[in-house]
């Protein structure tokens, strides 16, 4: 399991570092100051259009600012930037990270078995 856990780690770890850091900067967007969704005056429905009964019509988002920052941080965070060959990375990336988190606590159980069979004072780090 360790040597799967290592050699895993290699390949998809600049992957996890590429989502994670878009993941931040998206939210990071967020909080910048400036036009807001919310605070966006709303556009005009075009002359002579009329929402159809039953549905509820919104104006189209504004263009630029924060929301389009967010936008395309959001299309480089799921892959779907770099077509479907992005999304299948970033979908096994995903997954990697729930085989990694498994495989941590797998391979930290087994040491602190091993160090508790040994008659030695089993603690939760080591030095």
């Amino acid at each position: 399991m360790r040597k799967w856990h290592r050699w895993l780690s290699l390949f998809f770890g600049m992957f996890m570092l590429w989502i994670a850091t878009t993941g931040v900067l998206s939210q990071a967007a967020e909080l910048l100051p400036g036009e807001s969704a919310a605070a966006a005056p709303a556009s005009a429905a075009p002359p002579g259009f009329q929402c159809p009964e039953g549905w509820r019509c919104m104006p189209p988002r504004p263009e630029g600012g924060a929301r389009a920052l967010v936008g395309l941080l959001h299309h480089l965070h799921s892959g779907e930037s770099f077509g479907p060959i992005g999304v299948a990375v970033s979908v096994l990336s995903g997954l990697a990270l729930i085989f990694f988190s498994v495989s941590g606590i797998w391979l930290y159980v087994q040491m602190w078995r091993l160090r508790s069979d040994r008659k030695l004072m089993p603690r939760w780090f080591w030095k």
